[in-house]
């Protein structure tokens, strides 16, 4: 029996092999559910849900409506004992990624030392295992997918860098949601995903919560300047009152 940790490396090797230039980000929150990866790839960013073969259907409709708000297309991976059904629990434009292992036939090698049983040469009388990963469909276009739910996923200060790049107004004060309606509402919905893609190849986490950290600093000075403008105000008027 496979389970989740079992199928995420090699499944990050596969979607390497296949897609070629990607980025895989674990465990992302997307509205009510939490993405088990997002794959990006040029112009586009992939849902994927991994349901292993101790993983039950139990929660796969509430994902799949979440998945769809927020990601261009979709992937369910599902382990051999879900491969002949899991098509009836996911929209058709869902692609469908069935894993399996089995038994090379290859006994493995202890490096030429007598194991602990005492077999000549060392080789162990266990069977070496190999996943192997089989597309069983291809991905389609989610045609339920939000542009203004999907940017969500970009930070402050990657959404003021596509401001800066494509010579938006900055609107320092405005909120998060308004910058992204700003972008979507300006901006030719090719490039909105080009950026978003981009800057997720490019972000360095690190380095964005030091950002993010700064911006958030001096917000904070902003507001504790206003406030004591404000009791200054007060207070004159009192004091004349």
């Amino acid at each position: 029996m496979l389970l989740d940790k079992d199928i995420r490396e090699p499944l990050f090797d596969f979607l390497e092999e296949r897609y070629g230039k990607v980025r895989i980000l674990e465990e992302k929150t997307v509205g009510n559910s939490r993405a088990d990866v997002v794959m990006v790839i040029p112009d586009k960013i992939v849902g994927i849900e991994i349901k292993s073969d101790a993983d039950t259907y139990t929660r796969l409709e509430s994902q799949v409506a979440d998945y769809d708000l927020y990601f261009d297309q979709n992937i369910v991976v599902v382990g051999s004992t879900h491969a002949g059904h899991v098509a009836e629990h996911v929209p058709d434009y869902w692609g469908i990624i069935s894993v399996e292992e089995y038994d090379t036939g290859i006994k493995s090698d202890t490096g030429g030392k007598p194991d602990a049983e005492g077999l000549e040469d060392g080789v162990s009388d266990k069977l070496t295992h190999k996943i192997d990963f089989y597309v069983v469909r291809e991905m389609q276009p989610n045609p339920r997918a939000d542009l203004l739910r999907t940017i969500r996923i970009l930070w402050r200060p990657e959404l003021a860098h596509i401001q800066e790049t494509y010579i938006l107004p900055m609107y320092k004060g405005k909120s998060k949601d308004f910058v992204r309606t700003l972008i979507v509402d300006r901006l030719p919905a090719e490039i909105v995903h080009h950026e978003i893609s981009e800057i997720l190849f490019e972000r360095d986490y690190a380095a964005m919560i030091e950002q993010i950290q700064e911006f958030r600093k001096a917000q904070a000075a902003k507001r504790g300047k206003t406030v004591r403008r404000k009791k200054k105000r007060y207070r004159r008027k009192k004091r004349d009152a």
